[in-house]
């Protein structure tokens, strides 16, 4: 049945063969583990205990929990396949739950680290290299979206309030404040922008490329990479840890949830909550540090 089942993913599912491989090595596993542990021969002949002992031998055994749910997955298409073919007449699997898989904390940049890539000293005084200096800013100064970057305009940059309007999610739009310093070097910038190509317009893009054309994801990536490479020591390098590193520093100091939650457009407070793990890993080192009965 194992090789019938592998012939419908390849011919009737057009699976790609790294599937149906996989699929046909889980099972064999699945098998193999059966006749050893309960002397069961047959896959159809399973019932949910044997199911459940095969899942908790792969977590035993130190396996992830994405692969673990994986072959899970390849044990429930197998049986609705058993159910189809009428080789069974009740799903073992259906009170077999997948493992939760453990909520990954945003990685963020330290403080005294982030102040070190910001630092004048690392850029150049070129349109390129105060380009590369306000991304760096902006992100970790407004906690924007890549794609909000990418997307702003001259326009959307009030230097009279003092603020940025940014186009999220679901096209809505929100007002992000900035600070003194960054209004400053949004002058600077400006002034080598206009050095470097002509008046702005407020149709343009705030960042754009050397050729002033829209600047996109890549060419961001590359910029964030390269800065963050000089001083860092994260594993990841992306325009969206300058996003966690903004939220994290923001309620290590003591921001109102709700707060940061506007000011990153998230729709809902669940979706910022997950910041409050790194800021709780701050609290309980004060706290052991400080506290007497700690």
């Amino acid at each position: 049945m194992i090789d019938s089942f592998v012939n419908y993913l390849e011919f009737e599912k057009k699976a790609s063969p790294h599937t149906v491989e996989a699929y046909r090595r889980d099972l064999t596993q699945f098998e193999e583990f059966l006749a050893l542990s309960f002397e069961i021969n047959e896959i159809s002949e399973a019932q949910h205990p044997e199911l459940r002992a095969w899942v908790i031998d792969l977590v035993d055994s130190g396996l992830s929990t994405t692969s673990v749910n994986r072959k899970i997955a390849t044990l429930r298409s197998y049986y609705k396949f058993l159910l189809r073919s009428r080789i069974i007449s009740k799903d073992p699997t259906y009170k077999l739950k997948g493992l939760k898989n453990p909520r990954k904390l945003p990685e963020f940049v330290q403080e005294d680290t982030i102040l070190a890539v910001l630092d004048e000293s690392v850029y150049e005084p070129s349109f390129e290299g105060q380009r590369d200096k306000m991304v760096m800013e902006f992100l970790y100064l407004t906690g924007v979206r890549l794609s909000e970057l990418i997307g702003l305009k001259w326009s959307d940059v009030n230097l009279i309030e003092d603020s940025v309007k940014v186009l999220g999610k679901r096209k809505k739009e929100r007002i992000i404040p900035i600070t003194k310093g960054l209004k400053q070097n949004i002058l600077l910038y400006k002034k080598v922008f206009e050095e470097r190509f002509s008046k702005v317009g407020q149709s343009e893009y705030f960042i754009v490329s050397n050729q002033q054309k829209q600047s996109y994801p890549m060419m961001i990536f590359r910029i964030v990479r390269h800065y963050l490479d000089l001083f860092a020591q994260t594993s990841k390098r992306s325009p969206h840890v300058l996003r966690h590193t903004f939220a994290t520093h923001l309620l290590n100091k003591g921001a109102d949830l709700n707060a940061v939650k506007d000011l990153l457009g998230h729709a809902n407070l669940a979706a910022t909550q997950v910041y409050t793990h790194n800021s709780m890993e701050k609290l309980k080192a004060v706290f052991e540090q400080a506290h007497p009965k700690a």
